[in-house]
């Protein structure tokens, strides 16, 4: 009986990432941190090693660096295990000058690392997506369905589904049709695969677990096949025994800055819909020694607070507090996500002298309003700084900050001078200095 031993894991992270712009300015989209110590990458890699999936490789290409380093300094196994996580980046080779095309062609072009592991089977993965999910149970199905190809899918309600892949099932859990982002009523009514008016619908989650013959059968006879979700599962479902998998768990593709905001915040709430507590599966992350972070005569409410902060007479409300974050005297933040800084400075959260370093201390200035924001690793925002958020829908590139759907966002390493405001026009009867709000 096939075992997972035998499966080996392959985890897309080269994405550009454009819609998450400036967050993807100087790191690809699966390197982005998130809920305050972990990056997405973290994600799927702990979601296999919880599984019983050790061997794992994450191909990689745009921005690759500190992606590289992540995963080189935090998954290390021992020499007793036969487990390990590399990382396959985008070469030129004698056969192909190009970087990666496409999630299918990232795989294609990797298909001699895949037979040297002569796994019987790969697990294809998404860098992005938020969710905590058991693979072995998956598999167990795929060998149980003698399927040749394994689709995970959850439920869609008809209000998303021109959103999704949407994906058609017999009785069996075979997968029969397949239709890209279904927007005619009509087509819509075809796809219904579940016998539930709220969520009649089955979209693909990006997760594709393939019988390694029929994958490189699959990509070698068909090298113009760049993507799975548009390409290759389009066409395997009518050559190929292609079932499903349910998941019916949180799950979250962190696309845009929107999206990626509302699940940084949603993890701030009493009852998050996501767990990170979770002692029998918990989401690994790059070990760090920092020390515990100080509070003082501050007020914190529903607040998502990393290690190594310092926060010295703030108000911070529904709010993610990152690593090492410095929030200083009489500062006031709301529904913003702070993503802390990768070291610390000579300036400490008691003091704030420009003149010391020359320049803005890294953190939250004196006096600071922030509100519908966020701040991404390093940045330095002078004394008095007001932050607050612009109509949903607003895109607008400043100086030294853009405006993404709305929300504020301070790049990595940015500069903000004291004094700054940043916010929608005020009006005359308007002051300065009072809280924004926003509902998110």
């Amino acid at each position: 009986m096939p075992t997972l031993d035998e499966v080996l894991a392959v985890i897309l992270g080269g994405g550009r990432g454009t819609r998450l712009f400036p967050l993807t300015l100087l790191r690809s989209k699966p390197a982005v941190p998130i809920a305050g110590k972990y990056r997405l990458i973290d994600i799927p890699i702990s979601n296999c090693i919880n599984s019983g999936i050790f061997r794992i490789a994450v191909l990689t290409q745009y921005n690759s660096v500190s992606l590289h380093r992540h995963i080189t300094n935090t998954y290390q196994f021992d020499n007793f295990h036969r487990g390990w996580v590399q990382i396959w980046a985008a070469e030129q080779t004698l056969s192909s000058s190009d970087w990666y095309q496409g999630t299918a062609d990232a795989v294609r072009k990797q298909l001699f690392e895949i037979r040297a592991t002569r796994a019987r089977y790969v697990l294809i993965l998404a860098g992005d997506h938020l969710y905590r999910m058991n693979y072995a149970p998956m598999f167990r199905q795929h060998l149980e369905s003698g399927a040749e190809i394994t689709v995970a899918v959850k439920p869609v309600p008809t209000s998303e589904a021109p959103r999704f892949g949407i994906l058609k099932r017999d009785l069996t859990g075979r997968i029969v049709r397949f239709a890209e982002k279904p927007k005619a009523p009509d087509l819509l009514a075809e796809m219904v695969s579940r016998d539930d008016p709220e969520r009649p619908y089955i979209g693909s989650m990006g997760i594709y677990l393939f019988n390694t013959e029929v994958l490189v059968k699959l990509l070698e006879e068909h090298p113009e096949f760049d993507d799975f979700g548009g390409e290759v599962i389009p066409y395997a479902i009518h050559y190929h025994h292609v079932y499903s998998f349910d998941f019916d768990g949180y799950w979250e593709d962190i696309g845009t800055i929107r999206s990626f905001y509302e699940t940084n915040l949603a993890l701030t709430d009493p009852n998050p819909p996501f767990n990170f507590f979770d002692p029998e599966f918990p989401i690994y992350s790059h070990p760090r020694f920092l020390p515990g972070s100080t509070i003082e005569r501050s007020v914190l409410e529903n607040v998502l607070l990393a290690e190594g902060c310092c926060i010295r007479n703030a108000e911070i409300r529904r709010s993610v507090i990152g690593l090492r974050s410095r929030i200083r005297n009489g500062a006031r933040i709301e529904n913003t996500v702070l993503m802390g800084a990768d070291y610390y400075e000579k300036v400490g959260c008691e003091d704030y002298d420009e003149t010391m370093l020359g320049t803005v201390p890294i953190g939250i200035g004196p006096g600071c309003e922030i509100s519908g924001a966020i701040i991404d690793k390093n940045a330095r925002i002078g004394r008095g700084v007001i932050i607050r958020p612009f109509p949903r829908g607003t895109d607008l590139d400043g100086d030294g900050w853009v405006v993404r759907d709305g929300i504020v966002v301070i790049p990595k390493d940015g500069i903000i001078k004291p004094g700054t405001y940043i916010g929608p026009e005020l009006k005359p009867s308007e002051p300065k200095g009072q809280m924004a709000e926003e509902k998110v």
